[in-house]
């Protein structure tokens, strides 16, 4: 006989941590359970479930040589309060109002914001939300430890990189030019010029590299990633499945810096991942000369022919360089503690895409 839950029974439909009152959806409610709102919804409450067990995010930070180095981070810090706390607000596809002083033109969402609800909603942090597969199709072949999850970046996600940025020299944005080039030269005649640009590009990186390193201690969380770990890249689960990875602002930028620079040494041309670099510096630059960012201007003007729906992707083969520890391989929290996270049946309002590969590789037996 199948055993039933008494403690869930009563229970409306949520996630754990994000009840009535605690962000700006009603989990009670199907319409909050849609793929794109989900994605962003379940990494929250696994945050607030982990804390609830004490455990740590895995928090990458960059170091002195401009490498990534691994600590843990309390999510009291991640959220800037304790994520339990009944004054926490998640704000989900919202904007920062603080960059709102530092933008033209429209201002773009990030996925989530956190606010202080007993100082007047007062916004406490923005963060970028991703919920990656492990393994991705680039590593599921390889030894477990060797696994990886593939990171796909938004430009919005760009946008509020540099806006993080710039808002720490918010006070002193000229103290930005100590570290980039204002020549008439580089602002003008060679942004939007393929052949020109290409031979600065590796000079951004390191300019920027260099307003990074001099400014450690200034680094903050940017990137909430958690991961959800397969057999294999079938659909099932696998016993330890789920934990949570940090990305600060400064340790984000190494996913496209080193693409970029690995290319260039193969073919001079602006791919993505050079293109990302050229945003982000133009919208710095920018906001050393006139303190603002106009970052649609920016994305338009600069798009070198390519479509800017996505700023780049890096596959699991390159990104387990960065996040290859324990906590990847052995995932702490197991799949059978997803019934204490998405509760009272939420389950049953997930609509996922119906895929036919995804259903063959799912029932093997088939083929039996």
């Amino acid at each position: 006989m199948t055993s039933i839950r008494t403690d869930l029974l009563n229970l409306e439909p949520g996630l754990f941590g994000l009840g009535k009152g605690r962000s700006n959806r009603d989990f009670t409610k199907e319409a909050s359970w849609g793929k794109n709102k989900f994605n962003n919804a379940f990494p929250v409450s696994l945050s607030c479930y982990m804390a609830s067990k004490s455990l740590k995010p895995v928090y990458l930070l960059l170091d002195a040589n401009a490498q990534i180095k691994h600590e843990k981070i309390e999510f009291d810090t991640l959220f800037g309060l304790n994520p339990l706390s009944p004054d926490l607000f998640f704000s989900f596809e919202t904007d920062f109002t603080p960059y709102r002083t530092i933008v033209t033109g429209k201002f773009p969402r990030t996925d989530l914001v956190t606010l202080n609800k007993s100082i007047g909603n007062m916004c406490l942090h923005s963060l970028e939300v991703k919920l990656t597969a492990l393994p991705d199709n680039s590593t599921y072949k390889l030894p477990e430890a060797q696994y990886g999850c593939e990171i796909v970046v938004r430009p919005t996600t760009i946008v509020y990189l540099a806006l993080g940025i710039a808002y720490k020299f918010k006070d002193a944005p000229e103290r930005l030019l100590n570290y980039l080039d204002s020549s008439s030269v580089r602002r003008e005649l060679t942004w939007w010029n393929v052949e020109n640009i290409i031979g600065f590009v590796l000079d951004l990186a390191s300019e920027i590299d260099q307003i990074l390193i001099s400014n450690l201690c200034l680094q903050e969380p940017f990137v909430l990633q958690p991961v959800w770990k397969t057999k294999g890249r079938t659909a099932k689960l696998n016993d330890n499945c789920l934990d949570a990875f940090v990305w600060s602002d400064f340790a984000f930028t190494r996913l496209f810096f080193n693409a970029a620079r690995e290319a260039l040494t193969r073919k001079q041309e602006v791919d993505r991942h050079a293109r990302s670099v050229i945003w982000m510096s133009r919208m710095l630059l920018d906001f050393a000369l006139e303190g603002r960012i106009p970052h649609a201007d920016i994305i338009k003007t600069l798009s070198y022919n390519a479509q800017t729906d996505k700023a780049f992707a890096l596959n699991g083969a390159s990104t387990n360089q960065y996040m290859a520890c324990a906590e990847l391989t052995n995932p702490r929290i197991k799949k059978d503690e997803i019934r204490n996270i998405v509760l009272g049946g939420g389950q049953n309002f997930l609509s996922p895409e119906r895929r036919f590969d995804a259903a063959l590789l799912s029932n093997p037996e088939l083929f039996s």
